[in-house]
């Protein structure tokens, strides 16, 4: 049997995605009622191959592995031969004799797919430079549960064009729901690749947040600064002060909005704290639901 791998929202079919989110609902409500989950990993185990700092996808893939009675093994870029040149190619074999997943965490989308293309099990992108496929699964979930809806849904992406936006805007055009996209000109992403293989129109750049959020169901951001561009901030901050998702924003959008961020967010920057800590916020909710939507992505590859 071929080997399936989640690279980025483009591995699964449109329904493949809908029904994950649907397995991940029962899941999560199996284990708030019950306490229960599918012992799917009984002595498997998931290898976390992490070369940026994480909390949220590295809690949620070893939790999901404890739940399925599983195990999960985390290396940093210290803990492997990694750091001395040992290649993607030949990690990627090696774990593949001893482990059941392979979750990397990488700067380049190129790592991911090298991986991808020398394993024999199931390789997960955690976060690579151009997309991070688990986050929209969970933020997919979020507002599944939230507004009730994901089809016809209108998102604003309001901040950075980053892999993060990017993702969205894969989502909109499989999902069918509109994206608007509000970034400064220079921090636009490239989406001409992506989106020649999808539905354009579903994907819209505009020129204010307070343009993007109007009548919006979805509002959505991101930090500013990405891992790594800290030390290289530049003229960001200064570019962005227009784009800060605030109360005046959110008043723009639709009755019954929600505000989402993938985390870590600083309040005052790119969230103030009235929208990040206020009633239309569903960021904790959201990072939550990183667990319940690995787990039926774990439970999809592997059963």
């Amino acid at each position: 049997m071929m080997v399936k791998h989640f690279l980025s929202l483009e591995d699964f079919e449109p329904e493949e995605i809908l029904n994950l989110l649907e397995r991940a609902e029962k899941l999560k409500a199996m284990w708030h009622t019950q306490h229960l989950c599918p012992q799917i990993m009984r002595n498997r185990s998931i290898a976390l191959m992490f070369e940026k700092e994480s909390t949220r996808t590295r809690l949620s893939f070893e939790v999901a592995a404890y739940q399925f009675g599983g195990n999960a093994l985390f290396f940093s870029p210290g803990d492997s031969q990694l750091k001395r040149g040992e290649s993607a190619e030949d990690t990627a074999r090696i774990l593949s004799g001893m482990v059941d997943v392979i979750v990397t965490r990488t700067g380049s989308h190129q790592t991911v797919k090298t991986y991808a293309e020398h394993a024999t099990v199931p390789v997960i992108n955690g976060l690579s430079d151009a997309y991070h496929p688990c986050q929209l699964l969970a933020d997919l979930l979020t507002m599944k549960e939230a507004i009730g809806f994901i089809q016809e849904a209108q998102v604003a992406w309001i901040g950075d064009g980053n892999n993060m936006c990017v993702t969205w805007a894969s989502a909109a055009s499989l999902l069918g729901f509109d994206l608007k996209i509000a970034t400064p000109e220079n921090y636009r992403p490239n989406l001409a690749e992506l989106l020649t293989q999808l539905d354009d129109s579903r994907v819209e750049f505009v020129s204010t947040a307070n343009e993007a959020a109007k009548n919006a169901n979805v509002v959505v951001t991101d930090t500013w600064l990405s891992m790594g561009q800290d030390d290289n901030a530049g003229d960001r901050p200064k570019a962005f002060q227009s784009f800060q998702v605030n109360d005046d924003v959110m008043e723009r959008a639709a009755s019954g909005a929600i505000f989402m961020h993938c985390l870590p967010a600083y309040r005052g920057k790119e969230v103030s704290a009235s929208v990040l800590d206020g009633p239309q916020s569903v960021v904790w909710q959201e990072a939550e639901n990183r667990l319940h939507a690995q787990k039926a992505l774990i439970e999809k590859l592997l059963v």
